[in-house]
């Protein structure tokens, strides 16, 4: 049965932010999901503009009802000098996804996307350690999924991004954390991927093709996409289906991030996005 949410005078306030806003369903899962729980908390969607992106976060972080940000493309970098401690994903990429008021005020931010994305794979079954992986792009997103896919083992590490030195320093920050990866800079996907990860913006607008060239695709091929659209699968993930690859796209990444980010705002109410998780 599904719980009525009504909003009072004492409902607790948690905003996503990002541009574009429209397309991210944030806001009605964890706004149910609280409801579920019974905690009085809503999540709003936040349209924060990039040339005021500063005077609006602190305008939302000095609402005294606001206990936290959930951050989206194109801020996860930008949103670390907001946070008054990180975790040790974000502190180790320099970018987060998610923001917590603490009691004495304080805000605390860690980075979610990699755990949410690992965790998304294992749930369809894929074996992760080993692989040899081609991934596109190097910022927020990719920073986060390249350091967890490294953690559980990969066995190479290709990144592939329009600016060659912002992938050479995640490239050679991963690789001082974990020798025991090969990890480098590519200008596209060499033969031997079995793994191909999308972690750039391509895809999230209409008429957006693929990330980049490819390579052949077989059935051996993991491919993931973190974009989330509202009119069906990415390109990526239509041409990997075509060719009978396991894909886990953006609303599946987004499933495995519910129980670390619930933990995160609401240690209680984990166990409720676990349970949800599990019936998708």
């Amino acid at each position: 049965m599904t719980a009525a949410v009504r909003i009072g005078g004492a409902t607790r306030l948690y905003a996503i932010i990002g541009d574009p806003i429209a397309q991210v369903k944030s806001p009605g899962v964890y706004t149910m999901l609280f409801a579920e729980r019974g905690i009085d908390a809503v999540m709003l969607p936040a349209h924060v503009l990039p040339g005021r992106f500063d005077e609006s976060v602190r305008g939302l972080m000095a609402l005294g009802n606001l206990d936290g940000l959930v951050v989206t493309v194109p801020y996860k970098a930008r949103m670390v000098p907001f946070a008054t401690r990180l975790g040790p994903t974000a502190a180790r990429i320099a970018a987060l996804n998610a923001l917590r008021r603490e009691p004495d005020g304080t805000w605390s931010g860690d980075m979610f996307d990699g755990a949410g994305f690992v965790q998304a794979a294992l749930r369809k079954g894929a074996v992760l350690a080993g692989r040899r992986v081609a991934l596109f792009g190097a910022g927020g997103a990719g920073s986060a999924i390249a350091c967890e896919l490294v953690a559980v083992g990969v066995a190479s590490l290709a990144l592939i991004d329009p600016a060659p030195q912002r992938a050479d320093t995640l490239a050679r920050l991963l690789a001082a954390a974990f020798p025991a990866c090969d990890i480098h800079v590519a200008a596209g996907v060499a033969g031997d991927r079995d793994m191909i990860v999308n972690a750039s913006t391509v895809g999230m607008h209409a008429g957006d093709g693929l990330p980049g060239d490819i390579g052949p695709l077989d059935a051996r091929t993991l491919v993931g996409d973190v974009v989330v659209t509202g009119t069906g699968p990415s390109a990526l993930i239509r041409t990997a289906s075509e060719r009978g690859c396991l894909t886990v796209d953006g609303h599946d990444m987004f499933a495995g991030q519910m129980d670390a980010l619930m933990g995160f705002f609401h240690p209680e109410a984990a166990s409720l996005a676990q349970a949800a998780n599990a019936a998708d």
